[in-house]
């Protein structure tokens, strides 16, 4: 009898074994299908990379209040720094991504064609420790300034050099990717100047770090958004861009409308900026989509020569 009993249970055992190896690959095999599924959707969207800077917010506004047609597919993306968005642009994990108008010229330059989708309202301002007592571009002689190499804050770099009749090699160019880390640097009195966006250069201010020189007296509207030119032989990717606009225009008068203080948690959560901060952004006006301005693409091209 006892035969019969270890039978049986031999038997259950082998059919549990059977069961769980059927229900395993059975589950791998929807993960699988649940991971192409997904691939295939993630290559079809219009992906945008996003900076932690104010210029964004009408994307992560448009993005929030689900004003971009569900049915063009069109997602955004952080990141960092501009590096870290151009190195996904270059290996084509995103379709485009906000950048400036120098950076966007460079990329061109060595090879990536591109379509400028707007500009932004985005500008730069170099502000100096407050403990190194610099108050003047003269000053600078000596000095370290943190930006990003071959970029708007490059070029400006530059700009403030020259404007104060230094030789360029006696000025410490820094590169430092990150606005929060550039900004990070100033506060804890690592770097004698940085050239920062907004809302940083706003956190900066408050803590009474002087200005300057502000790249709005430039005459410069160096912001820009910007996707590969390839794309849009495709009609599909076509609509897309005109769904990214037009969800961006809304945004844009949801803002100007509502007012940026009505989206401070918005901009606390994608710019890691504080409350105190957010309160004391200037007041800021965001435009509808508009191409770049030929004389900023010229001094842009100028520059990068």
């Amino acid at each position: 009898m006892k035969y019969i009993y270890k039978a049986v249970a031999f038997f259950l055992l082998v059919s549990v074994m059977v069961g769980c190896g059927s229900s395993f690959e059975k589950e791998r095999q929807a993960a699988k299908e649940r991971q192409k599924q997904q691939a295939k959707m993630d290559a079809e969207a219009l992906k945008i990379g996003m900076l932690p800077t104010l210029d964004c917010l009408p994307f992560y506004v448009a993005n929030e209040e689900q004003l971009f047609d569900t049915a063009a597919h069109i997602r955004i993306k952080a990141y960092d720094s501009q590096i870290d968005a151009d190195a996904a642009m270059t290996s084509k994990k995103i379709e485009g991504c906000v950048t400036d108008i120098v950076r966007a010229q460079r990329m061109i330059r060595r090879g990536m064609p591109l379509h400028y989708i707007t500009t932004t309202n985005a500008y730069w301002q170099l502000i100096s420790s407050r403990s190194a007592r610099l108050t003047q571009l003269k000053q600078l002689e000596d000095k370290m300034i943190a930006m990003t190499r071959f970029s708007v804050t490059d070029y400006l770099s530059d700009l403030a050099v020259d404007s104060a009749k230094l030789k360029q090699e006696m000025v410490f160019r820094v590169q430092i990717n990150d606005p929060n880390i550039r900004l990070r640097m100033l506060l804890n009195k690592e770097m004698d100047a940085v050239l920062l966006p907004e809302p940083q250069a706003t956190t900066a201010r408050l803590f009474k770090n002087p200005v300057l020189m502000d790249s709005k007296q430039k005459n410069l509207q160096m912001g820009a958004v910007v996707m590969r030119e390839e794309l849009l032989k495709d009609k599909r990717r076509q609509e897309q861009l005109q769904a990214l606009v037009k969800g961006y225009n809304a945004a844009c008068d949801s803002i100007n409308k509502k007012g940026v203080a009505h989206y401070a948690s918005l901009i606390m959560q994608y710019t890691k900026a504080d409350d105190r901060t957010v309160k004391a952004l200037p007041k800021t006006t965001f435009h509808h989509a508009a191409p770049p301005a030929e004389s900023d693409m010229v001094k842009a091209d100028k520059w990068l020569k």
